[in-house]
């Protein structure tokens, strides 16, 4: 294991970090490129970033006799098996496919609320993808643990109580929050965050400002060294080198001096048969697809940039859909400077949008319909890729058989582990089944 470099984005160039010995630096560019459902999706993050809580048990799949549970999920299947519609303007994800069919490694980053930030159904995705096109690594890991809910299959983080979590819907913090849109951060010094995955290339992102303390890395019980987050206030980034397979991974503030940290990326060279592909969550509770606009846009960029997405999927929609001061103006202009931004800092990246599911215990959200109505007629517009969630379900009002058959909770919003695996095979299923017609010719 080597270290490697420390590099800090000012504009769309790099500078030197301070405090770094000769020789470990080395810059390269980068590529240009009824309670209301609010309450329920907005799982109350901690106000501190803070070591993972103990495990609390999902909240229990509707208890039925097993007869009704099984009738329930032969309904649903008999609907899903009607569904002709798959990925509309699936042509959108023509260079995703491009990028495929060249062996190019594989980023897939998806944003989204809290059905995206509980790893379900992106883990799903993942594992499918990385059984076809090989184990990229987990790709980016938000630092520690940021807020209760945020989980990652492939990865584990804690970190000690020192830290402040800003980004979440409960803490906004100001915009200077990275790529996932949340940060931990600290003042003092003897503070640790801690990382377990395996990758071979490392790069942590901070932000670079005035006065920023020092940071210690430890790989494996071995110091890697140390680096400087001083300097003009923007995107930071170092890079080490390590051996393959999993790595104890640590930082720890050396000074009483103000440090950011937006996470890890851990990737994996690819093989000679398998090109690698990560499926990287940044999803946070309660969020809409408009957080996205709150952000820094030259710190998010830069950090986009450098994970150079092949496809950016957009899962919003369930907390705009119950929100009372959602109109449909403000909503459409929304979700086009979204995309417009995403393609700022990403041009070459397929966009896909994945619609709301189908929720609500007595009568749909308030503004469910409306929602995806609109997120289709963008999609169309912006020549993005659409996914209905809901119609892949089985249509409106299919969720009371979801909870039927356990596929849903009784909160008639979030699906269970099992139903979100379902939903990662579908879209799964979705896009190589758009990409096997597309190769061919017939799309």
């Amino acid at each position: 294991m080597n270290a490697g470099s420390s590099r800090a984005l000012v504009g769309r160039g790099f500078g030197p970090a301070a405090g770094l010995p000769p020789g470990r630096l080395r810059l390269t560019g980068f590529r240009i490129g009824t309670l209301s459902c609010a309450l329920i999706l907005l799982i109350a993050p901690l106000a501190s970033a803070a070591a993972p809580p103990k495990k609390k048990k999902r909240p229990a799949a509707a208890s039925v006799p097993a007869a009704v549970r099984l009738a329930a999920r032969r309904e649903i299947e008999a609907k899903i098996a009607t569904i002709e519609t798959g990925i509309e303007n699936s042509g959108a994800l023509a260079s995703y496919f491009a990028s495929l069919q060249a062996g190019d490694p594989i980023h897939i980053l998806q944003y989204g609320d809290s059905h995206t930030a509980s790893d379900d159904w992106a883990n799903a995705i993942r594992t499918a993808a990385q059984a076809k096109y090989g184990n990229g690594g987990p790709g980016f890991v938000q630092a520690g643990h940021p807020y209760r809910g945020y989980r990652r299959f492939d990865a584990s983080g804690a970190n000690s109580p020192g830290w402040k979590t800003e980004g979440t819907m409960a803490i906004h913090g100001d915009a200077n929050q990275g790529l996932s849109g949340i940060s931990i951060s600290t003042e003092a010094a003897g503070q640790t965050v801690n990382l377990t995955a395996s990758g071979e290339a490392l790069e942590i992102f901070y932000l670079q400002q005035p006065g920023g303390g020092q940071l210690e890395l430890t790989i494996d019980g071995q110091s890697g060294g140390a680096f400087s987050t001083d300097g003009d206030l923007g995107p930071g980034q170092s890079e080490y080198s390590l051996t393959p397979g999993q790595h104890q991974l640590s930082l720890r503030t050396l000074d009483f001096a103000p440090v950011r940290l937006f996470g890890w990326a851990l990737d994996n060279k690819p093989l000679d048969n398998k090109q690698g592909i990560t499926v990287e969550t940044l999803g946070i509770n309660g969020a809409e697809a408009k957080v996205i606009l709150d952000w820094n846009e030259r710190v998010w960029a830069a950090e986009l940039d450098q994970r150079n997405p092949s496809l950016v999927i957009l899962a919003y929609g369930t907390n705009e859909a119950n929100s009372r001061r959602w109109t449909p103006e403000q909503y459409r202009a929304d979700l086009v400077a979204v995309i417009e931004r995403i393609r700022r800092a990403a041009p070459a990246a397929s966009i896909l949008m994945i619609g709301p599911p189908d929720c609500g215990r007595l009568r749909p959200l308030l503004h469910l319909s409306e929602v995806i109505d609109i997120q289709r007629e963008i999609a169309r517009r912006q020549g993005v890729a659409f996914w209905d969630w809901r119609m892949h379900m089985g249509g409106p009002g299919i969720v009371k058989r979801w909870v039927l058959a356990g596929w849903s909770q009784t909160d008639y919003i979030h699906l269970t582990a099992e139903g979100y695996r379902m939903l990662g095979k579908m879209v799964f299923d979705s896009i190589s089944y758009e990409q096997t017609g597309q190769d061919r010719g017939d799309r």
